[in-house]
Order: C-alpha cells, then structure tokens, then sequence
C-alpha cells in the first residue's frame, strides 16, 4: 500500500458517502419523493417521478460502489453525469457561488471533477477491484470517468429535459 492508494481510498469513500446521502435524502419518506419529483417537474424534467427515482438510486448505488471501491471508474462517471445534468438543468444559471441565490455551480463542479480525478485513479488496493483484479484505472479510468460522464449526461439530457420556453410571443 503506498499514499496513492490511501489518495484513492480517502477521496472515494468520502465522495461515495457524500453522494450516497445525497440520495438517500431524495427516497427518505414519501413528503421527500413528491418533493424531489415536484421539483424535478418545475426545472423541466420529463417523467418527474421517474427522474426522480433515478437520480436518487443513482446517486445512492455511485455511492455505495464507490465507498466499497468496486466498478470505480463506472461509479464515477455515473456521478458526474449526475452532476452534469444537475448543473444544467437547475445551478448554471445561478452563478458559480453556490451560496448564491438559488445555489450556483460551484458545488456540483467540484464533485463532477473528483469524480473524474477518482475515476483515473482507480480504487487503489484498498478496493474489491483490486481484490476481484479490476484494475483499470489510468488513462482508461479517467476515459471511463470523462467519456461516460458526460456523455451520459448529454443523453440523458436529450431524452428527457425539456425547459419551459421564456420567450415572449
């Protein structure tokens, strides 16, 4: 074990508990699950109820793989396509700041770029990629981090955010 590995084991347990919650609070009771599909609706994402559940199943699963260190450049990019989309759909327009009215970028931005950082690293030895022989992490990793991170977003985006037009006719 050398400090990369311990670099690995401490950013993605962190990163995976963080997101994790974040899901976690979405699904916690049925008052939040209308809440977040409420909200999903009023920033103009199709099938709210569906985004939803995925989102919050997303993020809580990103979450557990990374903490266990499994799939980690997959979890990772599921994390950033998370972040992505949360970034254009409801913090952009906002500012960078994230104590900005509204809640600016800024938060979802750093968590997108761990992500990616994560995904180059790869789970290090303290990891069940390790133990199972998983190791792909490097070039391939962060590729895995970038590529399907943001990609992903950019379909999920496509299929299924639809803002309401501002235009005055």
């Amino acid at each position: 074990m050398n400090r990369l590995d311990v670099a690995s084991l401490l950013l993605r347990v962190s990163l995976g508990a963080c997101i994790f919650l974040h899901g976690a609070n979405k699904w916690r009771s049925a008052e939040s699950r209308r809440g977040t599909a409420g909200w999903f609706a009023s920033i103009g994402m199709r099938k709210p109820k569906l985004q939803a559940a995925a989102a919050a199943f997303t993020e809580m699963f990103a979450g557990l793989l990374l903490v266990i260190g499994f799939l980690v450049p997959t979890a990772a990019a599921a994390l950033v396509a998370t972040m992505v989309v949360a970034i254009v759909v409801a913090h952009r327009s906002n500012g960078f700041f994230i104590f900005n009215e509204g809640q600016g970028w800024e938060y979802c931005a750093i968590l997108a770029v761990t992500g990616i950082a994560v995904s180059g690293l790869g789970g290090g030895r303290i990891s069940l990629d390790h133990a199972f022989g998983l190791e792909y992490a490097g070039t391939w990793g962060f590729g895995t981090g970038l590529v399907l991170g943001v990609g992903g977003a950019a379909v999920h985006l496509l299929a299924s955010y639809r803002p309401q037009s501002t235009k005055v006719r």
